[in-house]
């Protein structure tokens, strides 16, 4: 794993020791990055589980200002913290242990609010929406913010609910990537959306 664009450009990335954590392949970084930016001028992002940290790490060498890294395993946080340190970007970052649904509190009673949300729990879990709704309960997403959602393909996640609504959606072997765009002022019933693709690997 290496970061593929932006500043920090071609550094490797340290993978989490043992079978517990699904870093999101190069491929698939490079997918995600070419629907949603593929780079920004500024602001703040959220790596919700982070794992080894690849995506928000990505976010900010492509230009995001800041990062929050979120992960419940110690092995995960060293690692993230040792591949913040490899690409330079650690000043930018801060990095957390706690559960997603406790951070979210935590980060509420701090009052922050997120430009760029990545989302990939363990897919033994299906609660990407629940988490999207729960940011929205408290707050902690900007007009226009980008969340990206990555899950289990068999499964389906609906493409509007709440402020809510799918922009695009890829898949990839067992993995699917589906980006959400969140509007204050969102009416579902006349929002428009690009066509969905599939991408097989």
């Amino acid at each position: 794993m290496r970061v593929i664009s932006g500043t920090a450009k071609g550094r490797p990335l340290k993978a989490v020791p043992g079978t517990g954590t699904r870093p999101t392949t190069d491929k698939v970084k490079e997918a995600i990055f070419s629907m949603i930016g593929p780079y920004f001028d500024g602001g703040k992002v959220l790596d919700l589980f982070a794992g080894t940290g690849g995506l928000g790490i990505e976010a900010l060498s492509r230009g995001m200002d800041r990062a929050v890294f979120i992960d419940l395993e110690y092995k995960s946080l060293e690692v993230v913290k040792a591949n913040l340190k490899a690409t330079g970007l650690e000043n930018q970052a801060e990095v957390y242990k706690n559960d997603a649904e406790r951070a979210l509190k935590a980060l509420a009673k701090r009052e922050a609010a997120f430009d760029l949300v990545f989302l990939d729990p363990p897919y033994r879990l299906k609660s990407g929406d629940k988490l999207m709704g729960k940011m929205d309960e408290l707050g902690l997403l900007e007009d226009e913010a980008t969340i990206v959602l990555e899950y289990e393909s068999s499964f389906e996640y609906p493409e509007h609910f709440g402020k809510f609504n799918r922009l695009r959606k890829a898949e990839y072997g067992e993995t699917a990537v589906s980006v959400y765009k969140y509007r204050l002022n969102a009416n579902s019933a006349d929002e428009s959306q690009e066509e969905e693709h599939h991408d097989g690997i």
